[in-house]
This record gives C-alpha cells, structure tokens and sequence, in this order.
C-alpha cells in the first residue's frame, strides 16, 4: 500500500509519499496553487510519481487554515474540548515564566465564552 501525507501551505505545497512494498520514501515540493490548493496537490502527486488508484491512504494537513486562523482572517469559530481545557490554546506554547498564572497581553484566538467544555 502507498500513503500520501500532504500539507498545503501559504507558499509552498509538501508532500511525502511512503511505499509499504518497496520501502520507499518519496517526497515532493512544489508551489501552492492559491486558486484552487487542489491543483497543488496533484502537481506534488504527480511529482512525486504516486498515481491516484495505487494510494491507500491520504492525510491532509493546512498551515494555510491554521495561518487564517492565527492571523484572525477567517470567520469567527468556537472551540469544542474535552471539560477543563478550554484555556489549551492560550496556554499551549506560551513562555511561562511560573508554571501557573498567565503573563502578558494577548487576545484569545478563542474566547472562553465560545469555548464549550464537555465530559
């Protein structure tokens, strides 16, 4: 079986391609088709030599969403976490000088109150 992770970013489309039967690891680069990501994504397939109906798997990731995101160009979202974690983003990879108590000035990507906690 061939896997295919794919991830499509503002500039550049990356792809890696790993071959079960010959042990292979194949890797393509090429320039994100802002238009229509799509395109991208079968020029790094196409690059990369991996036919569609050969592939049994394809994981898609995007920088792309997650710079929207980051740089608040999207829509305005909510996050669903687990009860107890809904400060997981703000505290993810802030620098700390304490363990606990948060320092500094930010805004939230995602407001507490659009963050729903569950079990």
């Amino acid at each position: 079986m061939k896997i295919v992770g794919v991830d499509v970013g503002g500039t550049f489309t990356d792809l890696i391609l790993f071959d079960e039967e010959r042990r292979d690891v194949r890797i393509a680069k090429v320039p994100t088709t802002v238009e229509n990501q799509a395109f991208g994504v079968l020029a790094a397939l196409a690059q990369a030599g991996a036919a569609l109906d050969e592939l049994g798997a394809i994981v898609h990731g995007t920088t792309t969403t997650t710079n929207a995101l980051l740089e608040r160009k999207i829509a305005r979202v909510g996050l669903i976490t687990t009860r107890g974690f809904r400060d997981v983003l703000e505290l993810g990879r802030r620098t700390r000088p304490q363990p606990y108590g948060l320092i500094g000035s930010f805004e939230p990507l995602i407001s507490a109150r659009a963050a729903i906690g569950g079990r």
